[in-house]
């Protein structure tokens, strides 16, 4: 099987939990020959009572931040250079649902993302990280 596309979930707001995540997808990435796409993702208040809170264009400014941070952290963990390579991706909506579609869309072969803080009820995955297992029509690599 051959993987033309990998795509990383990472958290921003996790950067130094996230650098061996997008490391070992990077490395992955560069064996295959394979186009890395990076993604993080938001939440989406805008919809919600919640939304209320927030100025308008308050997810504009947040999607604008996040794909900053995520550049930041992609040249701290890999390099300057890596993010000219690496496709930057920034969803808003819920975790698991925009990487699960994403990937789709992009047709990744291979979905990395990492697996933190397990409790008690989600031992050997976070519950992000266990939905996209479950669903991806990918294959999944987690790193711990």
């Amino acid at each position: 099987m051959t993987i033309e596309t990998i795509l990383c979930a990472i958290d921003v707001n996790r950067a130094a939990d996230e650098a061996k995540v997008l490391q070992r997808a990077y490395r992955l990435a560069e064996l295959e020959g394979a186009q890395l796409d990076v993604i993080s993702v938001i939440p989406d208040y805008g919809m919600s009572v919640v939304g209320g809170f927030f100025k308008e264009g308050h997810t504009d400014d947040a999607l604008k931040h996040a794909k900053t941070l995520m550049k930041e952290i992609v040249a701290k963990a890999l390099g300057a250079e890596a993010n000219d390579k690496v496709r930057h991706i920034v969803g808003v909506g819920t975790a698991y649902h925009e990487i699960l579609e994403v990937a789709e869309k992009d047709g990744a072969d291979l979905i990395v993302l990492g697996a933190h803080r397990p409790d008690l009820k989600d031992y050997l995955l976070g519950p992000n990280a266990a939905r996209v297992v479950r669903h991806s029509n990918a294959s999944v690599y987690v790193v711990r």
